[in-house]
């Protein structure tokens, strides 16, 4: 009697994982340009070394960053409306509540927040996917008053003005860089995570 194999059990969709990894490439042609865009006028007292910069001067980094900023709004809403669509936008961020958040982030600093199911988001993982699909979003809004402020008045006024809108750019694009790097160092310590985002098995 011969045994039947396994059903493949596919965790992340074909569409998911392109837009997943089209996303990582966009911001960070996007932070790096950013960057080098900062460095030609700072906000605070420092800048950022030409060696982790993009584009080589303001001109080039501006080319950069507008070619970016188009393949991340794109990918983006083309994100949001299939995962909306699919209904896999509700199924993974909701429900979600502080307590579940802090349950869930007192257990990974413990180290024994489970991760058998790589289906399923705990609850940090949800909150950290809706801080960061927020957190893009007032990138991409702050970014058109600060290249467009003449043609955007009332986003410019909700943010205070031309240069109020340079600093939540900033902030924004802080927030995103940190979770990146908290994104990267929790797929470092687990593995089969970057397996599931490339196979999607």
């Amino acid at each position: 009697m011969s045994r039947e194999a396994p059903a493949i059990r596919v965790i992340h969709p074909l569409w998911l994982r392109i837009t997943h990894w089209i996303n990582a490439l966009a911001v960070i042609m996007m932070v790096t340009s950013g960057w080098q865009i900062y460095n030609a006028s700072p906000i605070f007292g420092f800048e950022f070394p030409r060696a982790i910069t993009l584009g080589g001067w303001l001109g080039g980094a501006l080319l950069w960053h507008f070619a970016a900023m188009w393949l991340l709004a794109a990918n983006g809403i083309l994100y949001l409306v299939v995962s909306l669509a699919t209904g896999r936008f509700g199924r993974q961020m909701f429900p979600i509540s502080l307590r579940g958040i802090l349950t869930d982030a007192g257990m990974a600093l413990r180290g024994t927040l489970s991760h058998a199911d790589l289906s399923r988001y705990n609850a940090v993982q949800k909150a950290a996917y809706l801080f960061a699909i927020t957190d893009m979003i007032v990138l991409v809004l702050s970014g058109l008053v600060v290249f467009k402020p003449v043609q955007f008045p009332i986003l410019r006024t909700l943010m205070g003005d031309f240069d109020n809108a340079r600093i939540v750019h900033f902030l924004a694009m802080s927030g995103l860089v940190a979770f990146v790097l908290i994104h990267v160092a929790m797929a470092a310590l687990v593995p089969r995570t970057i397996v599931a985002m490339v196979r999607g098995r």
